[in-house]
Order: structure tokens, then sequence, then C-alpha cells
């Protein structure tokens, strides 16, 4: 299980300021699938997945799961999948308090540079048309618009932009 820690966990750290210093950066376990279902619950603008299929989908195979956790508890979450040289973020999510501190840019970095480190040299991801916030936040993580997918999503029924980041090695 891969713990993230030590000097790139203090750089991030200092970069992010004082309140991101708070946390720790480390592995996705399941027993964390409940606390991550109950942060898409409080997320609208997420995908929802029940307890259930957050512990399925940390089985498959390629995938990458991060957690930001402060004060013992867990405040946001990054799931990702690798498919050979590709890499695709699936859901990243943060508790509506823990917004704006920090938080899901260090568990973007993170995921970035893990899927650097296994070769992996495009990452994507799919955002609602309508998510303002959250098509600025993968913009300013280098990330740029490059497709629209009509209906992909459901409840409500709804456009997703496509984004890609491509990795230097």
């Amino acid at each position: 299980m891969r713990r993230f820690s030590g000097k790139a966990a203090r750089r991030m750290a200092t970069e992010l300021g004082r309140e991101r210093a708070k946390s720790a950066i480390r592995t996705l376990r399941a027993e964390d699938a409940g606390a991550v279902a109950e942060i898409l619950r409080r997320s609208p603008e997420a995908v929802f997945w029940p307890e259930a299929s957050v512990k399925e989908v940390l089985e498959w195979q390629g995938i990458l799961g991060i957690a930001s956790e402060a004060d013992g508890k867990l405040v946001g979450f990054l799931i990702g999948r690798q498919t050979s040289e590709e890499a695709e973020i699936l859901n990243l999510a943060l508790a509506p308090e823990s917004r704006r501190k920090g938080e899901g840019g260090a568990l973007l970095q993170a995921a970035v540079e893990e899927f650097r480190t296994r070769g992996v040299n495009r990452v994507f991801l799919e955002v609602r048309e309508s998510n303002v916030p959250g098509i600025t936040f993968y913009a300013r993580h280098k990330f740029s618009k490059t497709g629209r997918r009509e209906g992909y999503y459901r409840d409500p029924s709804e456009a997703a932009l496509v984004m890609e980041h491509k990795l230097v090695r």
C-alpha cells in the first residue's frame, strides 16, 4: 500500500499553505468506502457511487485511490484508473467544508505524479458542462478541453466536457 509522505508531501503542504498542512494524503482503502459515499452524497456536482460500488471499484485492476485526511477524518478522495499509457480520473470530491483549501489540488497533483511514475503519458476526465468551478479547477491544473459527450450524465441528463492533461516525462 503506497503512502504519500516524505519530501514530496511536505513540499505540497508548504506550497499549498497552512490550511493544507493540517491534512495528510494517503492511499484510499476499502474501509473508507462509507466516508467516500457520504462525501459524494454531499456533493451534487459529483457522480454518486454507493458504498458497495466504491469497494468494488477499488478492487479493479489499474485503480489508484488517494485520500485526504484531516484530524483522522476523510475529507476528500480521488479515484483514477490506468490502462496502458493512459489514465482517467473517475471521481474526485471533497467534503464541502474542506473545499477551497488546496485539498483537491493536492489530490490531483499526487495522482498525476503517481501516474507519471507508472509510465502514463495522458490523463483525462469528464466533467459536467455546467460545473464551471470544476472546469476552472481542472484548467488551473493543466487540463485542457478536448471534446464533448452529449447526454453523458443522467439525473439530470447533461453533456460532459472531456479534458486532458498530457504528461511530460
